[in-house]
Protein backbone atom coordinates (compact mmCIF):
# COMPACT_ATOMS: atom_id res chain seq x y z
CA UNK A 1 0.00 0.00 0.00
CA UNK A 2 1.47 3.38 -0.94
CA UNK A 3 2.06 5.94 1.78
CA UNK A 4 0.81 9.49 1.65
CA UNK A 5 3.23 10.59 4.33
CA UNK A 6 5.08 13.88 3.97
CA UNK A 7 8.03 12.45 5.88
CA UNK A 8 11.37 12.00 4.14
CA UNK A 9 12.14 8.59 2.65
CA UNK A 10 13.17 5.91 5.13
CA UNK A 11 15.90 3.38 4.51
CA UNK A 12 15.30 -0.35 5.09
CA UNK A 13 17.16 -0.09 8.39
CA UNK A 14 14.79 2.63 9.52
CA UNK A 15 17.31 5.47 9.45
CA UNK A 16 16.13 8.66 7.82
CA UNK A 17 18.05 10.45 5.14
CA UNK A 18 20.44 13.04 6.62
CA UNK A 19 18.46 15.98 5.22
CA UNK A 20 15.46 16.73 3.00
CA UNK A 21 17.75 18.57 0.58
CA UNK A 22 19.79 15.42 -0.01
CA UNK A 23 16.59 13.45 -0.50
CA UNK A 24 15.45 15.94 -3.15
CA UNK A 25 18.80 16.06 -4.97
CA UNK A 26 18.27 13.00 -7.24
CA UNK A 27 14.96 14.46 -8.43
CA UNK A 28 16.72 17.71 -9.29
CA UNK A 29 19.36 15.71 -11.17
CA UNK A 30 16.66 13.94 -13.19
CA UNK A 31 15.08 17.31 -14.00
CA UNK A 32 18.50 18.60 -15.10
CA UNK A 33 18.83 15.83 -17.69
CA UNK A 34 15.22 16.14 -18.81
CA UNK A 35 15.41 19.91 -19.26
CA UNK A 36 18.20 19.54 -21.80
CA UNK A 37 15.29 19.02 -24.19
CA UNK A 38 14.25 22.63 -23.50
CA UNK A 39 17.62 24.36 -23.15
CA UNK A 40 19.60 22.84 -26.02
CA UNK A 41 17.20 23.94 -28.82
CA UNK A 42 16.92 27.54 -27.60
CA UNK A 43 19.80 29.04 -29.64
CA UNK A 44 19.70 26.33 -32.32
CA UNK A 45 16.08 26.14 -33.49
CA UNK A 46 15.90 29.87 -34.42
CA UNK A 47 19.05 29.52 -36.54
CA UNK A 48 17.78 26.33 -38.21
CA UNK A 49 14.41 27.89 -39.06
CA UNK A 50 16.02 31.11 -40.31
CA UNK A 51 19.23 29.93 -41.97
CA UNK A 52 18.34 26.42 -43.20
CA UNK A 53 14.59 26.54 -43.81
CA UNK A 54 14.68 30.19 -44.87
CA UNK A 55 11.84 31.65 -42.78
CA UNK A 56 11.66 35.12 -41.26
CA UNK A 57 11.49 36.51 -37.74
CA UNK A 58 7.74 36.02 -37.23
CA UNK A 59 7.97 32.31 -38.04
CA UNK A 60 11.08 32.04 -35.83
CA UNK A 61 9.24 33.60 -32.90
CA UNK A 62 6.20 31.40 -33.48
CA UNK A 63 8.31 28.25 -33.62
CA UNK A 64 10.01 29.07 -30.33
CA UNK A 65 6.78 30.15 -28.66
CA UNK A 66 4.69 27.18 -29.76
CA UNK A 67 6.36 24.86 -27.26
CA UNK A 68 5.44 27.15 -24.40
CA UNK A 69 1.85 27.52 -25.59
CA UNK A 70 1.55 23.73 -25.57
CA UNK A 71 3.04 23.73 -22.09
CA UNK A 72 0.52 26.21 -20.69
CA UNK A 73 -2.42 24.31 -22.16
CA UNK A 74 -1.33 21.10 -20.44
CA UNK A 75 -0.20 22.44 -17.04
CA UNK A 76 -3.60 21.73 -15.49
CA UNK A 77 -3.51 18.09 -16.58
CA UNK A 78 0.08 17.72 -15.35
CA UNK A 79 -0.89 19.14 -11.95
CA UNK A 80 -3.86 16.77 -11.70
CA UNK A 81 -1.65 13.76 -12.45
CA UNK A 82 0.94 14.90 -9.93
CA UNK A 83 -1.69 15.43 -7.20
CA UNK A 84 -3.58 12.21 -7.84
CA UNK A 85 -0.82 9.76 -8.82
CA UNK A 86 2.36 11.38 -7.57
CA UNK A 87 4.99 13.66 -9.04
CA UNK A 88 7.26 10.77 -10.02
CA UNK A 89 4.80 9.40 -12.56
CA UNK A 90 4.26 12.86 -14.05
CA UNK A 91 8.00 13.50 -14.30
CA UNK A 92 8.75 10.15 -15.93
CA UNK A 93 5.98 10.57 -18.50
CA UNK A 94 7.19 14.06 -19.29
CA UNK A 95 10.77 12.93 -19.85
CA UNK A 96 9.68 10.20 -22.26
CA UNK A 97 7.53 12.70 -24.16
CA UNK A 98 10.45 15.14 -24.44
CA UNK A 99 12.59 12.35 -25.85
CA UNK A 100 9.92 11.74 -28.49
CA UNK A 101 9.99 15.42 -29.40
CA UNK A 102 13.73 15.16 -29.98
CA UNK A 103 13.09 12.28 -32.39
CA UNK A 104 10.74 14.51 -34.41
CA UNK A 105 13.38 17.27 -34.54
CA UNK A 106 15.82 14.76 -36.02
CA UNK A 107 13.26 13.53 -38.56
CA UNK A 108 12.51 17.12 -39.64
CA UNK A 109 16.15 17.66 -40.51
CA UNK A 110 17.30 14.40 -42.08
CA UNK A 111 14.46 13.33 -44.37
CA UNK A 112 14.21 14.93 -47.83
CA UNK A 113 11.29 17.19 -46.99
CA UNK A 114 10.48 20.55 -48.50
CA UNK A 115 11.04 23.48 -46.10
CA UNK A 116 7.28 23.69 -45.47
CA UNK A 117 6.99 20.00 -44.55
CA UNK A 118 10.17 20.10 -42.45
CA UNK A 119 8.78 23.11 -40.57
CA UNK A 120 5.49 21.29 -39.98
CA UNK A 121 7.26 18.26 -38.51
CA UNK A 122 9.40 20.57 -36.39
CA UNK A 123 6.28 22.36 -35.10
CA UNK A 124 4.69 19.05 -34.12
CA UNK A 125 7.88 18.31 -32.20
CA UNK A 126 7.65 21.68 -30.47
CA UNK A 127 4.09 20.89 -29.37
CA UNK A 128 5.16 17.48 -28.07
CA UNK A 129 8.07 19.10 -26.23
CA UNK A 130 5.63 21.49 -24.55
CA UNK A 131 3.42 18.63 -23.39
CA UNK A 132 6.47 16.86 -22.02
CA UNK A 133 7.86 19.93 -20.30
CA UNK A 134 4.64 20.60 -18.40
CA UNK A 135 4.67 17.10 -16.91
CA UNK A 136 8.44 17.06 -16.36
CA UNK A 137 8.62 20.30 -14.38
CA UNK A 138 5.30 20.10 -12.52
CA UNK A 139 5.97 16.49 -11.58
CA UNK A 140 9.49 17.24 -10.39
CA UNK A 141 8.60 20.14 -8.11
CA UNK A 142 5.56 18.32 -6.68
CA UNK A 143 7.71 15.25 -6.05
CA UNK A 144 10.37 17.33 -4.31
CA UNK A 145 7.88 19.12 -2.06
CA UNK A 146 6.32 15.78 -1.08
CA UNK A 147 9.79 14.39 -0.38
CA UNK A 148 11.12 17.30 1.64
CA UNK A 149 7.92 18.48 3.33
CA UNK A 150 6.15 21.83 3.30
CA UNK A 151 8.80 23.51 5.44
CA UNK A 152 11.15 23.07 2.48
CA UNK A 153 8.73 24.16 -0.26
CA UNK A 154 10.81 27.21 -1.17
CA UNK A 155 13.96 25.11 -1.23
CA UNK A 156 12.24 22.60 -3.52
CA UNK A 157 11.23 25.36 -5.92
CA UNK A 158 14.76 26.77 -5.79
CA UNK A 159 16.23 23.36 -6.61
CA UNK A 160 13.76 23.06 -9.48
CA UNK A 161 14.89 26.32 -11.06
CA UNK A 162 18.53 25.59 -10.31
CA UNK A 163 18.32 22.29 -12.18
CA UNK A 164 16.42 23.83 -15.09
CA UNK A 165 18.69 26.77 -15.73
CA UNK A 166 21.93 24.96 -14.98
CA UNK A 167 20.74 22.65 -17.72
CA UNK A 168 20.10 25.64 -20.00
CA UNK A 169 23.51 27.12 -19.19
CA UNK A 170 25.32 23.92 -20.22
CA UNK A 171 23.10 22.58 -22.98
CA UNK A 172 22.64 25.82 -24.96
CA UNK A 173 26.34 26.21 -25.84
CA UNK A 174 26.60 22.46 -26.39
CA UNK A 175 23.79 22.72 -28.90
CA UNK A 176 25.53 25.58 -30.71
CA UNK A 177 28.83 23.68 -30.91
CA UNK A 178 27.10 20.59 -32.29
CA UNK A 179 25.04 22.65 -34.71
CA UNK A 180 28.04 24.57 -36.07
CA UNK A 181 30.38 21.57 -36.39
CA UNK A 182 28.13 18.53 -36.91
CA UNK A 183 24.78 19.96 -37.99
CA UNK A 184 21.25 20.19 -36.65
CA UNK A 185 20.52 16.41 -36.56
CA UNK A 186 23.49 15.71 -34.27
CA UNK A 187 22.44 18.44 -31.89
CA UNK A 188 18.88 17.14 -31.76
CA UNK A 189 20.05 13.57 -31.08
CA UNK A 190 21.16 14.74 -27.64
CA UNK A 191 17.54 15.67 -26.94
CA UNK A 192 16.51 12.08 -27.57
CA UNK A 193 19.12 10.71 -25.16
CA UNK A 194 19.17 13.17 -22.24
CA UNK A 195 15.53 12.68 -21.11
CA UNK A 196 16.10 8.93 -21.08
CA UNK A 197 18.91 9.56 -18.58
CA UNK A 198 16.33 11.49 -16.52
CA UNK A 199 14.11 8.41 -16.51
CA UNK A 200 17.02 6.24 -15.40
CA UNK A 201 17.74 8.52 -12.43
CA UNK A 202 14.04 8.90 -11.57
CA UNK A 203 13.43 5.16 -11.63
CA UNK A 204 15.98 4.67 -8.84
CA UNK A 205 14.53 7.43 -6.63
CA UNK A 206 11.76 6.69 -4.07
CA UNK A 207 8.28 8.00 -4.73
CA UNK A 208 6.65 10.44 -2.30
CA UNK A 209 3.02 11.50 -1.95
CA UNK A 210 1.19 14.28 -0.15
CA UNK A 211 -1.72 13.88 2.24
CA UNK A 212 -4.89 12.84 0.36
CA UNK A 213 -7.89 15.12 0.22
CA UNK A 214 -10.56 16.62 -2.02
CA UNK A 215 -8.85 18.31 -4.94
CA UNK A 216 -9.48 22.04 -5.24
CA UNK A 217 -10.78 22.97 -8.72
CA UNK A 218 -8.37 24.88 -10.97
CA UNK A 219 -10.88 27.73 -11.27
CA UNK A 220 -10.75 28.29 -7.52
CA UNK A 221 -6.98 27.99 -7.46
CA UNK A 222 -6.70 30.61 -10.20
CA UNK A 223 -8.84 32.96 -8.14
CA UNK A 224 -6.14 32.83 -5.49
CA UNK A 225 -3.00 32.98 -7.58
CA UNK A 226 -3.76 35.15 -10.59
CA UNK A 227 -2.25 38.41 -9.32
CA UNK A 228 1.03 36.74 -8.40
CA UNK A 229 0.76 34.86 -11.67
CA UNK A 230 0.68 38.12 -13.62
CA UNK A 231 3.90 39.16 -11.91
CA UNK A 232 5.47 35.86 -13.00
CA UNK A 233 4.13 36.33 -16.53
CA UNK A 234 5.73 39.75 -16.84
CA UNK A 235 9.03 38.41 -15.52
CA UNK A 236 8.93 35.65 -18.15
CA UNK A 237 9.01 38.13 -21.04
CA UNK A 238 12.72 38.78 -20.40
CA UNK A 239 13.71 35.14 -20.73
CA UNK A 240 11.41 34.72 -23.73
CA UNK A 241 13.05 37.49 -25.76
CA UNK A 242 16.54 36.24 -24.90
CA UNK A 243 15.71 32.67 -25.87
CA UNK A 244 13.96 33.64 -29.11
CA UNK A 245 16.19 36.42 -30.39
CA UNK A 246 19.58 36.51 -28.62
CA UNK A 247 21.27 34.36 -31.27
CA UNK A 248 19.85 36.46 -34.12
CA UNK A 249 20.59 39.72 -32.25
CA UNK A 250 24.23 38.79 -31.76
CA UNK A 251 24.55 37.59 -35.36
CA UNK A 252 23.09 40.89 -36.66
CA UNK A 253 25.79 42.81 -34.75
CA UNK A 254 28.58 40.48 -35.88
CA UNK A 255 29.19 39.29 -32.31
CA UNK A 256 30.42 35.67 -32.19
CA UNK A 257 29.35 34.53 -28.72
CA UNK A 258 25.57 34.22 -28.94
CA UNK A 259 25.48 30.92 -27.05
CA UNK A 260 27.41 32.54 -24.21
CA UNK A 261 24.40 34.80 -23.57
CA UNK A 262 22.29 31.76 -22.67
CA UNK A 263 25.17 30.31 -20.66
CA UNK A 264 25.54 33.49 -18.62
CA UNK A 265 21.79 33.79 -18.15
CA UNK A 266 21.48 30.18 -16.99
CA UNK A 267 24.65 30.35 -14.91
CA UNK A 268 23.50 33.48 -13.10
CA UNK A 269 20.10 31.90 -12.55
CA UNK A 270 21.61 28.77 -11.01
CA UNK A 271 24.17 30.75 -8.97
CA UNK A 272 21.46 32.87 -7.39
CA UNK A 273 19.51 29.74 -6.48
CA UNK A 274 22.61 28.17 -4.88
CA UNK A 275 23.60 31.26 -2.90
CA UNK A 276 20.24 32.83 -2.10
CA UNK A 277 17.57 30.20 -2.74
CA UNK A 278 16.83 30.04 0.99
CA UNK A 279 15.80 33.71 1.21
CA UNK A 280 12.11 33.32 0.24
CA UNK A 281 11.62 30.74 3.03
CA UNK A 282 13.37 32.96 5.57
CA UNK A 283 12.44 36.51 4.55
CA UNK A 284 9.11 36.07 2.79
CA UNK A 285 8.51 36.32 -0.91
CA UNK A 286 7.27 39.78 -1.80
CA UNK A 287 10.41 41.77 -1.00
CA UNK A 288 12.58 39.26 -2.85
CA UNK A 289 10.20 39.41 -5.83
CA UNK A 290 10.38 43.21 -6.10
CA UNK A 291 14.19 43.21 -5.93
CA UNK A 292 14.37 40.42 -8.51
CA UNK A 293 12.18 42.24 -11.00
CA UNK A 294 14.24 45.41 -10.56
CA UNK A 295 17.45 43.53 -11.36
CA UNK A 296 15.86 41.90 -14.40
CA UNK A 297 14.68 45.29 -15.65
CA UNK A 298 18.26 46.61 -15.45
CA UNK A 299 19.61 43.59 -17.32
CA UNK A 300 17.08 43.91 -20.14
CA UNK A 301 17.86 47.63 -20.45
CA UNK A 302 21.57 46.78 -20.82
CA UNK A 303 20.75 44.42 -23.68
CA UNK A 304 18.54 47.02 -25.35
CA UNK A 305 21.20 49.76 -25.20
CA UNK A 306 24.30 47.54 -25.51
CA UNK A 307 27.03 49.18 -27.63
CA UNK A 308 29.34 46.17 -27.35
CA UNK A 309 29.09 42.42 -26.98
CA UNK A 310 30.51 42.62 -23.46
CA UNK A 311 27.72 44.91 -22.31
CA UNK A 312 25.13 42.64 -23.93
CA UNK A 313 26.57 39.60 -22.18
CA UNK A 314 26.48 41.52 -18.90
CA UNK A 315 22.81 42.26 -19.54
CA UNK A 316 22.11 38.58 -20.08
CA UNK A 317 23.88 37.73 -16.82
CA UNK A 318 21.96 40.39 -14.90
CA UNK A 319 18.68 39.20 -16.44
CA UNK A 320 19.40 35.69 -15.19
CA UNK A 321 20.06 37.01 -11.70
CA UNK A 322 16.76 38.89 -11.72
CA UNK A 323 14.68 36.00 -13.04
CA UNK A 324 16.11 33.45 -10.64
CA UNK A 325 14.27 33.94 -7.37
CA UNK A 326 10.89 35.23 -8.52
CA UNK A 327 9.24 31.84 -8.89
CA UNK A 328 10.18 30.54 -5.41
CA UNK A 329 9.53 33.97 -3.88
CA UNK A 330 5.95 34.22 -5.10
CA UNK A 331 5.46 30.45 -4.91
CA UNK A 332 6.19 30.42 -1.17
CA UNK A 333 3.49 33.04 -0.62
CA UNK A 334 0.98 31.10 -2.73
CA UNK A 335 1.58 27.76 -1.01
CA UNK A 336 0.77 29.29 2.38
CA UNK A 337 -2.85 29.31 1.25
CA UNK A 338 -3.11 26.06 -0.76
CA UNK A 339 -4.01 22.66 0.78
CA UNK A 340 -1.19 20.12 0.54
CA UNK A 341 -3.18 17.75 -1.68
CA UNK A 342 -3.71 20.49 -4.31
CA UNK A 343 -0.20 21.88 -4.55
CA UNK A 344 0.50 20.20 -7.87
CA UNK A 345 -2.58 21.89 -9.32
CA UNK A 346 -1.58 25.23 -7.81
CA UNK A 347 2.01 25.08 -9.01
CA UNK A 348 0.88 23.92 -12.44
CA UNK A 349 -1.48 26.87 -12.68
CA UNK A 350 1.14 29.28 -11.36
CA UNK A 351 3.85 28.19 -13.80
CA UNK A 352 1.28 28.40 -16.60
CA UNK A 353 1.48 32.19 -16.36
CA UNK A 354 5.17 31.98 -17.18
CA UNK A 355 4.39 29.62 -20.04
CA UNK A 356 1.93 32.17 -21.43
CA UNK A 357 4.71 34.74 -21.46
CA UNK A 358 7.01 32.34 -23.27
CA UNK A 359 4.29 31.41 -25.75
CA UNK A 360 3.02 34.83 -26.79
CA UNK A 361 6.21 36.88 -26.49
CA UNK A 362 7.98 35.23 -29.43
CA UNK A 363 5.33 35.92 -32.08
CA UNK A 364 4.55 39.44 -30.80
CA UNK A 365 8.15 40.56 -30.50
CA UNK A 366 8.92 38.85 -33.80
CA UNK A 367 6.72 41.46 -35.50
CA UNK A 368 8.51 44.20 -33.55
CA UNK A 369 11.96 42.82 -34.40
CA UNK A 370 11.12 42.76 -38.10
CA UNK A 371 10.17 46.45 -37.98
CA UNK A 372 12.40 48.02 -35.32
CA UNK A 373 15.37 45.67 -35.07
CA UNK A 374 16.32 42.96 -32.62
CA UNK A 375 17.40 45.34 -29.84
CA UNK A 376 13.83 46.59 -29.48
CA UNK A 377 12.61 43.28 -28.04
CA UNK A 378 14.74 43.81 -24.94
CA UNK A 379 13.03 47.15 -24.30
CA UNK A 380 9.79 45.14 -24.11
CA UNK A 381 11.48 42.86 -21.55
CA UNK A 382 12.58 45.83 -19.43
CA UNK A 383 9.16 47.47 -19.43
CA UNK A 384 7.47 44.18 -18.60
CA UNK A 385 9.69 43.65 -15.55
CA UNK A 386 8.92 47.17 -14.41
CA UNK A 387 5.19 46.51 -14.72
CA UNK A 388 5.67 43.25 -12.80
CA UNK A 389 6.87 45.22 -9.78
CA UNK A 390 3.54 46.99 -9.70
CA UNK A 391 1.57 43.73 -9.73
CA UNK A 392 3.68 42.25 -6.93
CA UNK A 393 3.22 45.34 -4.75
CA UNK A 394 -0.51 45.27 -5.46
CA UNK A 395 -0.75 41.61 -4.46
CA UNK A 396 1.26 42.25 -1.30
CA UNK A 397 -1.17 44.97 -0.24
CA UNK A 398 -4.13 42.62 -0.71
CA UNK A 399 -2.63 39.42 0.66
CA UNK A 400 -3.58 40.00 4.28
CA UNK A 401 -7.08 41.37 3.66
CA UNK A 402 -8.73 38.67 1.54
CA UNK A 403 -9.81 35.14 2.27
CA UNK A 404 -7.71 32.38 0.69
CA UNK A 405 -8.37 28.74 -0.02
CA UNK A 406 -7.21 27.92 3.48
CA UNK A 407 -6.19 30.22 6.32
CA UNK A 408 -3.62 27.86 7.74
CA UNK A 409 0.10 27.98 7.21
CA UNK A 410 1.86 24.97 5.68
CA UNK A 411 1.67 21.94 7.89
CA UNK A 412 4.47 21.22 10.32
CA UNK A 413 6.69 18.25 9.64
CA UNK A 414 8.09 16.81 12.85
CA UNK A 415 10.94 15.20 10.96
CA UNK A 416 12.38 18.63 10.22
CA UNK A 417 12.17 20.08 13.74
Amino acid sequence: MRSFSNLPPVSPAGARHPSPVRAMAPIAMALFFGFVSVGLPLPVVPLFVHQVLGYGDIVVGTTVGLQFLATVLTRGHAGSVADAQGGKLSMMRGALTCSGAGALYVIASILPFSPAVALSVLLVGRVLAGVGESQLVTGSVTWMIATGGSAYAGTAMSLTGMAMYASVALSAPLGMVLYEHLGFPSAMTVIVIAPLLACAVGARTPSAFTTPGVRVPMSRVLGTIWRSGLGLLLQGVGFAVISAFASLFFASRGWPHAALAMTLFGGAYALMRVCFGHLPDRMGGYLIAVISLGVECAGQAMLWLSPTETVALGGAFLSGMGCSLLFPALGVEILKHIPAHSRGTALGGFVAFQDIAYGITGPITGVLAARAGYASVFLVGALSALAGIGFVLFERSRSHSHNRLTPSLPERNPAHE
